[in-house]
């Protein structure tokens, strides 16, 4: 055994060696807690797919990710330490070949690839934002708990990018018994898809029930809708009355994010509660908001729920509201919805929980910069016996790849890796036109409700022809001159 396959096998033992001891000395259990209490919810277990078992160093470290606390700082942050370990590594290999001719040839070809690495990377954020992979969810073994969403979208939405039936498929997916889909200032087709299941065209688990995301003063949910009406040019208080006069209740969403009315304005406007938690943009409302908001909600008797504002894209779901309705399976739709309702119009908080899920230990926004090492340590802390053989296996297989590719000539060495980045990009850049595509067809349909669609048909467009040019470009010079 030569040098360098000594070397593969000393990392390769060393790697393994200290994930299992990250796991079992410092592991730490995922669960599901009580949003209010803070406290682990044993009736809920958590079920982590096969495949992502299966394939557990990549999809679940882009899962982990995901669900960071503040992911749309963190996984760019992450991306972005990638690119200097790219950088740091093609000045070591640089500085480790010995022939002067190579390593110019190193260097140049390096140089040439920092456009396509940059856009594989960038290419990796939309996979983690837009592709819907397939994360852990609940269990639910509570005896009367049944777990709802009050606030999502869809494409109907100016930026939701899902459809009714996948959004169906992906509560489905995800555990919940029951949604309300909230539109921006529209319900009509949501009213539509209801009745829809309603009259037996699909499943009626799990429900759907008609709201809307009223933008007044402040976004408010208005949840139950059982008729047809526009709120375009309604104050808040006409949106409150038109939802009540439905025997609908109404959520105050996010209501520190960029509002200037108070807790009591929107209490002396009748609303029915508030989001305790909304996970669109971060895990956890900043904890000042949260003690301002559930303070204020225990003094005045109304009701907190949990936002998921799920888009069709971002963070993976990590909340469910947790209604205790005896003998639910019994009950007809009409029957379920009434039930739903009954608690947020009671202001029953002893009947509604907020559960999230809990993978590792809360922290606040300070020196995210360096957080992505702690979210990678904290991800090993989180394995089971089967993620960790599933990482075993996969690093043996790496290992053995690149013993038997252990290719002794330096030149041979530089061109593998010259064809090889141009190769990922092209296949990086035909993705981006895919996605772009995809944007474009399902624009036509949703062309008066939507605005996101074109925009981001636009943006992959651009970016992934750009891309697929200048992959394209370095691929066939190199084989060129290669051949040549």
């Amino acid at each position: 055994m030569d040098k360098r396959s000594k070397r593969i096998v000393i990392a390769t033992g060393v790697f393994l060696v200290l994930i299992l001891v990250i796991d079992v000395a410092f592991h730490y259990r995922p669960g599901i807690i009580d949003a209010l209490s803070l406290k682990i919810m044993p009736e809920f277990g958590i079920r982590i797919p096969v495949v992502r078992i299966v394939f557990e160093p990549v999809l679940g470290l882009l899962l982990f990710f995901n669900r960071s606390l503040y992911a749309l700082t963190e996984v760019p942050v992450a991306l972005g330490w990638l690119f200097i370990f790219y950088l740091v590594w093609m000045v070591w290999k640089g500085v480790s070949v010995r022939e002067k001719k190579s390593k110019r040839r190193w260097f140049g070809g390096r140089l040439v690839d920092i456009p396509i690495v940059a856009g594989l990377l960038f290419t990796l954020f939309v996979v983690m934002i837009f592709i819907r992979l397939p994360n852990n969810t609940i269990v639910n073994g509570s005896e009367n708990g049944i777990l709802v969403t009050t606030h999502c979208h869809t494409e109907y939405s100016h930026d939701g990018l899902i459809s009714e039936k996948s959004l169906w498929r992906w509560h489905k997916r995800n555990g919940f018994d029951a949604f309300f889909i909230t539109d921006h200032n529209n319900h009509d087709r949501t009213l539509d898809f209801k009745m829809a299941q309603r009259k037996g065209e699909f499943p009626v688990e799990p429900l759907v029930m008609c709201g809307e995301e009223f933008s007044g003063s402040n976004h408010l949910s208005l949840l139950g809708l059982q008729r047809k009406f526009s709120t375009h040019g309604y104050s808040d208080s006409a949106a409150v009355a038109a939802t009540h006069a439905d025997d609908g209740a109404v959520i105050v969403n996010h209501w520190f994010d960029g509002e200037h009315k108070t807790l009591a304005y929107y209490r002396d406007l009748g609303v029915d509660g508030f989001e305790i938690e909304n996970t669109a943009e971060d895990r956890y409302y900043p904890r000042d908001i949260y003690w301002k908001i559930r303070n204020f909600c225990e003094k005045n008797h109304l009701i907190m729920n949990g936002g998921l504002d799920f888009h069709g894209y971002g963070n993976v779901c990590s909340l469910w509201n947790d209604f205790t309705i005896p003998g639910w399976h019994r009950m007809d739709p009409v029957s379920k919805e009434k039930a739903i309702l009954d608690v947020l119009r009671d202001h029953d908080q002893s009947r509604l929980k907020v559960l999230l899920y809990h993978d590792r230990p809360y922290y606040d926004k300070k020196n995210l910069n360096f957080r992505p090492f702690i979210t990678l340590f904290d991800y090993f802390r989180t394995l089971n016996g089967w993620q960790i053989f599933s990482w075993f296996f996969w690093v043996l297989v790496a290992a053995w790849i690149l013993i038997r590719r252990n290719i002794r000539n330096e030149d041979q060495r530089i061109f593998f890796t010259a064809k090889l980045i141009p190769v990922t990009g092209v296949i990086g850049a035909l993705f981006l036109l895919s996605l772009a595509l995809d944007f474009a067809l399902r624009y036509g349909k949703v062309r008066e409700y939507n605005t996101i669609f074109p925009e981001y048909a636009r943006l992959f467009f651009y970016l992934g022809f750009s891309f697929l040019l200048y992959s394209a470009l370095v691929l066939w010079l190199r084989l060129r001159k290669r051949k040549e």
